[in-house]
């Protein structure tokens, strides 16, 4: 496949750039994207200054020449730095790319974005696509907790157009953390202020998107459901029944949330592709016969008034689950899918653990499984008191 050409070329602003010795340049410091280009001259060195997206090919080809570089020069060395994943293009993306960057102060916000989208996206122009493509998307968050709320927010402020939050009652002491609940918001209904926090925190207005159709329930038009819970046993075992809409429409959706010392991000269920809620019961339940009972006892127990859920923890857990949605978004193979990650206090470790879709759950991901695979999660060990 030929990618389109390069028009205003730019070496990506996020590496950094070293030289090594007289003829080696080091694009990046660190080893996930740093690249090394060489042999090189002192003209060419020098003509890579020129590469800051403000010239067109036939100018640079001009600047060249007067440089003193040899015909096909500047074409060779182009094609060299796409290949390697060093060159962008600061007119590319397409026309919903073009009226993003008419939106001077939206696109100030979004830059830092953008610049670390460049570093995953070696096609030119690729980056500024993708975030322009996240302005037409809409993601719903159920959980206004400490977790769903910063989940909520860092989405919107990372240029997701539409950031639902449904969550019920009032905003508790407990509930507030930077980045999500504010400690002014104590007593006001949680997703008044959650909807509150996402208008503050996205980069201006998203463009204007067609209605539903009448027939239409608006479901269709979500890319993706995050629960987040504030009760964390319903992120850490979910019930089946709470997705049945999800699995029905074909709707991603992503669990996390923190349950005691633990965060859990994960999994990400595609719908009749990979493991689902009940699925992971299957699982458990298989291994453990007196799983199901024991999660009727903590379902039915009486209600802890502030849940075990330490800042620090939920922060990580906002963070990671916010992270793998806009892999997710951005169209890049998701690192949650079938996949459960969880960390404790106080050493925040994360391991991830494969959740495989159950032979006999009712989603369809199964179908081709050939006997029950066991997860890695592991029951606690019996112990006696002395």
């Amino acid at each position: 496949m030929t990618s389109a050409p390069t028009t205003h070329p730019i070496l990506k602003p996020a590496l950094r750039r070293g030289w090594r010795d007289l003829s080696t340049v080091q694009f990046g410091v660190a080893p996930a994207h740093a690249l090394v280009l060489g042999p090189m001259d002192t003209a060419t060195s020098s003509f890579l200054t020129l590469l800051d997206g403000t010239r067109g090919v036939p100018l640079l080809r001009e600047e060249a020449r007067r440089m003193g570089l040899p015909d096909g020069h500047v074409d060779r060395l182009l094609g060299e730095l796409a290949r390697a994943g060093l060159l962008d293009d600061s007119t590319g993306g397409g026309p919903a790319a073009d009226a993003l960057r008419e939106q001077g102060e939206v696109m100030d916000r979004l830059r830092a974005d953008l610049a670390s989208l460049s570093l995953l996206s070696p096609e030119p122009g690729d980056a500024m696509a993708k975030v322009a493509a996240r302005r037409a998307m809409r993601v719903r968050v159920r959980g206004a907790g400490r977790v769903g709320a910063v989940v909520a927010s860092v989405l919107a402020g990372a240029g997701v157009g539409r950031v639902d939050v449904l969550d019920g009652g009032h905003v508790q002491p407990w509930d507030v953390a930077p980045g999500g609940l504010p400690a002014e918001s104590v007593g006001e209904r949680r997703d008044t202020t959650a909807r509150r926090i996402v208008r503050q925190s996205a980069p201006g207005r998203p463009p204007r998107q067609p209605r539903p159709s009448a027939d239409s329930d608006g479901e269709a038009a979500l890319s993706l459901v995050i629960i987040a819970p504030r009760d964390g046993l319903d992120a850490y075992a979910p019930a089946p029944a709470t997705a049945e809409e999800l699995l029905a429409s074909g709707i991603p959706h992503l669990y996390a949330g923190v349950i005691e010392g633990t965060g859990v991000v994960g999994p990400l269920v595609l719908p009749g592709t990979t493991a689902c809620a009940e699925c992971l019961f299957r699982q458990r339940a298989d291994r453990d016969p007196t799983w199901p009972r024991m999660l009727a006892q903590w379902r039915s127990g009486p209600a802890r008034q502030a849940p075990a859920c330490d800042l620090a923890l939920s922060t990580s857990v906002a963070g990671l689950a916010a992270g793998h949605a806009l892999a997710f978004l951005d169209g890049a193979s998701p690192a949650d899918a079938g996949v459960r990650w969880t960390a404790s206090v106080p050493g925040f470790e994360w391991r991830s653990s494969p959740i495989w879709p159950h032979p006999s759950c009712s989603c369809g991901a199964g179908v081709s499984v050939k006997g029950d695979r066991p997860t890695a999660d592991t029951e606690p060990h019996a112990t006696m008191a002395g």
